[in-house]
């Protein structure tokens, strides 16, 4: 059993005990965090609480039982080949292609970075028990490609989950996207949940959604056979799912490429994924706290359209 330990912030004070401790801990889900409390896996200034409703305090010391999980079947470990932009003790920052799997899901068992990552580090499979993404610190959608950060040990997980949580990380990402927006430079903060009637995808949402913040700069504009193309620096101050596809197709400018948001707009001849890039990451090393900045250069397919569409920007 793994013991974790937290102090309550003064900006948590008052939030319900299952939503601190999904802040806190970002890669557990609220459903198994409400279950662990009430099982009594969770202790507040040494007392049990087992209601997850229970207000939290500033300074208040929570401590976190965590039960070892039962997983149905072990990810098995694979070859590792992907790009290593930056590796040290603690953790290594990758170059994830488009069309890779972060973590196993339904339908996706094999060829994922996790599954790569057991291959070449087996001590990471020591976190099994525990935890079902050891190493994994966040995520990119299948077919985005670019900077993905992964811990190496348990305490460098839990520190680097932590950063991304309290929004210590400085996303940038590269994106091409169909029209041309009338401004430069533009923000969007909104609510992102559950899509009211497609509740595979997202959307933006009045209520019951989550905030999201979203800020984007053109860096140049073209097109390909009369499609009007952007070539964006969009960076994120949250982390939602499909947060900037959303945010794009709601402002009418969806991502190329992204068919399940932009529909038959996002569509041009030759484009087979959606054309979203992790292009920077910056964070603190998750053992002295330097800061660490990383870039990925853009792939093959990306500058294809960028010198098709006669896109010219300094990147």
């Amino acid at each position: 059993m793994l013991n974790l330990d937290f102090t309550v912030s003064r900006e948590e004070s008052g939030v319900r005990l299952d939503r601190a401790l999904s802040r806190m801990l970002p890669d557990s889900s609220r459903t198994f965090l409400q279950k662990i409390i009430k099982e009594g896996c969770v202790f507040c200034n040494g007392k049990c609480v087992t209601v997850p409703r229970f207000p939290v305090q500033h300074d208040m010391k929570i401590t976190v039982n965590m039960p070892e999980l039962v997983l149905p079947e072990a990810p098995a470990a694979e070859e590792f080949d992907f790009p290593i932009l930056y590796e040290d003790d603690q953790m290594l920052v990758i170059d994830k292609p488009a069309g890779v799997v972060v973590h196993p899901a339904a339908g996706n068992h094999e060829g994922t970075v996790l599954n790569a990552l057991l291959g070449r580090y087996p001590s990471l499979a020591e976190g099994l028990s525990t935890n079902n993404r050891p190493g994994i610190v966040h995520r990119l959608d299948k077919d985005t490609s670019g900077c993905l950060v992964i811990a190496k040990t348990p305490e460098a997980q839990f520190h680097l989950g932590n950063a991304f949580a309290n929004r210590e990380v400085s996303k940038t990402y590269l994106t091409i996207v169909r029209g041309i927006p009338p401004r430069q430079t533009g923000e969007l903060v909104t609510l992102i949940g559950r899509h009211p009637v497609n509740r595979q995808k997202m959307a933006v949402v009045e209520r019951n959604g989550k905030t999201a913040i979203t800020s984007y700069r053109v860096l140049g504009s073209g097109s390909i056979n009369d499609v009007k193309l952007s070539l964006l620096a969009v960076r994120i101050a949250t982390g939602r799912t499909h947060q900037i596809r959303v945010h794009m197709n709601h402002l009418g400018f969806p991502v190329l490429g992204d068919q399940v948001y932009g529909g038959s707009r996002a569509k041009v001849e030759g484009v087979e994924r959606q054309l979203l890039h992790a292009w920077k990451i910056e964070f603190p090393h998750p053992g002295d706290r330097r800061k660490c900045a990383f870039k990925a250069e853009l792939p093959e397919d990306f500058r294809k359209v960028l010198c098709f569409s006669a896109i010219d920007a300094e990147i």
